[in-house]
C-alpha cells in the first residue's frame, strides 16, 4: 500500500466507511477496487471481526489494514439478560465513553435497538439516558457497530427452536441513547450502510427512527429518499405539559405536526405516535381527546407504551386498567391506538431506562 508518511491520517473504522468511500481509500493507496467489495462482504456477509480471517485477501493488505483500521471498537464491558430474553450490551469505545444497546427477540423478529449520542440533550423529566447530559454524538461506525454486533451475537445463539433456520437481524430501531435528528449526518449515513445491499442489507421499512421532533431535520429527512419509519415521542398534546415533560418540547405541536405531514406526502410513510403513560400526569380522558384530535390530523397509530420506572424519578407507572382505559378512549375516538409490551424492564433495558451503568442490575460486568 502507498502511504504519505507525512500525514497522519487517523485510523479507519470500517463499519462507518460507504462501499465508494472504501473504494476511493483502497484506490488511492494502489490497490484494485474489487478489494473493497472483498473486505465488505468479509465484515458484513461473514461477520468477520479481524483481518486475519480473510484468507482471499493478500497478506501484505490484510497487514496494512491492520495498521490503518478498525473493524470493530467498542470493549463490550458488560451484558445482561432479562427473564423474557431480551439482552443489553454496555459498550465501550476507546475515549472512555459509553453506551447501551439493546438485543429483542420476538421470534422470528429480532431487533436492534441502538443508541446515537453518548447521553442525550433532550433530557426528558421520565427518562433515565438524560440524567447526565450530552457527552457527544456517535459517529456512523459507532452506531453501525452496535447492530453488527447484535447480529453477531443473534448468529451465536443457533438455530430457531424449530430448527427451520438461523435467525437473523429483522429490525433495527434508534430508539436507545440520544435524539437521532440531533446528530443528523452521521445517523443518516449510518442508516444507508444498515441498509445497504452491500452491509447489513435492513430494508428500510424494517428500519424506525424516534424523535422528539426537530421539524428542520425531518423535513430534511423527508427529502432524503429513505422508506424509513418515523416515530414521534409524543408524551403530550398540549404544549404547556409537552414543555413540562421535555425541555426540548420548545417546538410548538403544531410546527412538529406540520413537519410531520410534510413526511408523509413526500415518503407515503405514516407517522407513529409515541406516548409514554405517566400515572396522574398524561393519562385523563381529556389528554384522550387532545391526543385523538392531533392522530386523526395524521392519520396515525398510537403506539401507547406505560411508564418504565427509572429510580429517583417522581413518576409512577399507571396500572393495566388505567392504560386500557385510555386506549378504549382512543379508540372511542376513532383512533388506532396499541399498548406496547415493556421488554426487558428489569435489568433497565425498557424504553427510558437506558443510562450507560457500568454495572447492570443484577447482573456483574462481563470479562472485556
Amino acid at each position: 500500500m502507498k502511504t504519505n508518511p507525512n500525514e497522519a491520517e487517523p485510523r479507519r473504522h470500517l463499519l462507518g466507511e460507504e462501499l465508494s468511500a472504501l473504494r476511493d481509500w483502497l484506490v488511492a493507496g494502489g490497490q484494485a477496487p474489487y478489494r473493497a467489495d472483498q473486505i465488505s462482504a468479509w465484515i458484513y456477509a461473514k461477520n468477520a471481526d479481524a483481518f486475519s480471517q480473510m484468507t482471499n485477501v493478500s497478506k501484505s493488505l490484510r497487514l496494512w489494514l491492520a495498521e490503518h483500521a478498525d473493524i470493530a471498537r467498542a470493549r463490550l464491558a458488560a451484558e445482561s439478560t432479562a427473564r423474557d430474553g431480551t439482552r443489553k450490551l454496555l459498550l465501550t469505545w476507546p475515549d472512555g465513553q459509553s453506551v447501551e444497546t439493546v438485543w429483542i427477540p420476538d421470534g422470528e423478529r429480532n431487533t436492534a435497538c441502538v443508541s446515537t449520542q453518548v447521553g442525550c440533550p433532550v433530557g426528558c423529566r421520565f427518562c433515565a439516558s438524560g440524567l447526565s447530559g450530552l457527552q457527544r454524538n456517535l459517529t456512523a461506525g459507532e452506531i453501525v457497530e452496535q447492530a453488527w454486533r447484535i447480529r453477531r451475537l443473534i448468529g451465536s445463539a443457533g438455530v430457531d427452536a424449530d430448527g427451520s433456520h438461523p435467525p437473523r437481524l429483522t429490525n433495527v430501531v434508534l430508539m436507545g441513547i440520544g435524539e437521532p435528528l440531533a446528530n443528523y449526518d452521521a445517523v443518516v449515513k449510518a442508516i444507508r450502510i444498515m441498509n445497504a445491499s452491500w452491509g447489513l442489507g435492513i430494508g428500510a421499512r424494517k428500519i424506525t427512527l424516534s424523535t422528539v421532533g426537530l421539524p428542520v431535520q425531518i423535513r430534511r429527512l423527508a427529502d432524503e429518499g429513505l422508506q424509513l419509519n418515523l416515530a414521534l415521542s409524543l408524551h403530550a398534546a398540549d404544549d404547556e405539559l409537552r414543555r413540562e415533560l421535555i425541555p426540548w418540547g420548545r417546538v410548538p405541536i403544531a410546527e412538529v405536526l406540520a413537519a410531520c405531514v410534510y413526511y408523509f406526502e413526500r415518503t407515503g410513510r405514516e407517522v407513529t405516535l409515541e406516548y409514554v403513560l405517566l400515572d396522574g400526569v398524561n393519562t385523563e380522558q381529556r389528554h384522550a381527546a387532545q391526543l385523538a384530535r392531533i392522530a386523526r390530523r395524521l392519520r396515525c397509530n398510537i403506539n401507547l407504551l406505560r411508564y418504565n420506572p427509572v429510580p429517583g424519578l417522581p413518576y409512577g407507572r399507571p396500572s393495566a386498567t388505567a392504560a386500557y382505559a385510555f386506549q378504549r378512549e382512543l379508540r372511542a375516538r376513532g383512533v388506532n391506538a396499541h399498548i406496547r409490551t415493556s421488554r426487558g424492564s428489569d435489568v433497565e433495558a425498557a424504553c427510558g431506562q437506558l443510562r450507560r451503568r457500568e454495572t447492570p442490575p443484577r447482573q456483574k460486568a462481563g470479562p472485556a
